[in-house]
């Protein structure tokens, strides 16, 4: 028979006193769901009903085939390999406690508890992450089409991705860029041009095409090159060719790329900001140790100081929207 695929579940709460006209749509990132949004690992409310209480209302997203959104493998076929605990203590919880970490690890001191591997904090981020689809293509498919339906059903929008969901805002904005009123980017999948098994970003920052000015219809039409990085705890991105091609549907609203002090992320999203710029987009880089928080990994939502975090943002937004 005829079978349903493609769902995006998405849950939402509009205050009763709402301050701010558009609406606010919140991501998750990477095998995560919803509940990245909705609350911490230790229990505390989470970004959305930060948001909720200051006057917006928050549209929270489980993407296709994670969370609420049903997965089944003959409608999407395979998944990634399931999140281990090694590999998420490494990356999430305590990256200072590796020698060979990266070099910001060592300033990481806001996750939410002893850090250890048998903590039940550990373990209740653990029970809510999973795989996510094994194509990276399929992914950003997805991450347009149900997008592009949701701004369609809720109107114009500021749109706050984390990771791997950095896409979904670059997506979502090409195919309806009068229906994106601002892309905040908490640390965005990276660095641009990034190969991996499960696809490659051979857009810069997507995996399917953008409307690039003049046009192109081959990706390789980019002519990546590197770019040295700003600083010697950085590394070098890759950004296009000049004369390089705009980005004309990213152009007409602001975009914050957010960055913290001591995630692996910090590395490299200065090369996603430098290829936004130099395709033609508004784009802040707000660095959170320079607006005084400090010590915070990827998983910024789900830290000690995640209220912190989040008014960092909220005031961003509040003033460029």
């Amino acid at each position: 028979g005829t079978i349903a695929t493609g769902a995006m579940y998405v849950q939402y709460q509009i205050p009763a006193e709402r301050r701010f006209r558009w609406p606010l749509v919140l991501v998750h990132g990477g095998g995560g769901q919803g509940l990245d949004m909705l609350g911490t690992p230790d229990g505390r409310p989470g970004w959305a009903e930060f948001f909720v209480r200051r006057g917006w209302a928050v549209y929270v997203v489980d993407r296709v085939a994670l969370g609420r959104s049903p997965y089944h493998p003959d409608a999407y076929g395979p998944l990634g390999p399931l999140p281990v605990y090694e590999l998420m203590h490494r990356m999430f919880v305590a990256p200072e406690r590796y020698p060979d970490s990266y070099p910001q690890a060592k300033l990481h001191t806001q996750w939410p508890s002893t850090g250890e591997m048998n903590d039940p904090v550990f373990d209740q981020f653990m029970g809510g992450q999973g795989s996510a689809l094994a194509s990276l293509t399929e992914t950003h498919v997805h991450m347009q089409r149900c997008g592009a339906a949701l701004v369609d059903r809720i109107g114009p929008s500021v749109l706050l991705t984390h990771s791997a969901a950095g896409p979904f805002g670059w997506l979502v904005a090409d195919k309806r860029p009068e229906s994106v009123k601002a892309i905040v980017a908490v640390e965005p999948i990276g660095p641009t041009f990034l190969e991996r098994p499960i696809g490659k970003l051979s857009w810069g920052i997507t995996a399917i095409p953008l409307a690039f000015d003049p046009p192109i219809t081959d990706a390789a039409e980019l002519k990546p090159v590197p770019r040295k990085a700003p600083r010697p705890d950085l590394l070098d991105c890759m950004v296009q060719s000049e004369p390089a091609h705009r980005l004309p549907n990213l152009c007409g609203f602001p975009i914050a790329v957010v960055t913290a002090e001591a995630s692996w992320v910090t590395q490299q999203d200065h090369g996603t900001v430098d290829f936004l710029r130099q395709a033609g987009a508004k784009v802040d880089h707000l660095r959170l140790e320079e607006h005084g928080i400090h010590g915070n990994g990827h998983l910024m939502m789900g830290e000690k100081n995640s209220d912190e975090v989040a008014a960092c943002i909220a005031g961003w937004i509040e003033k460029k929207v």
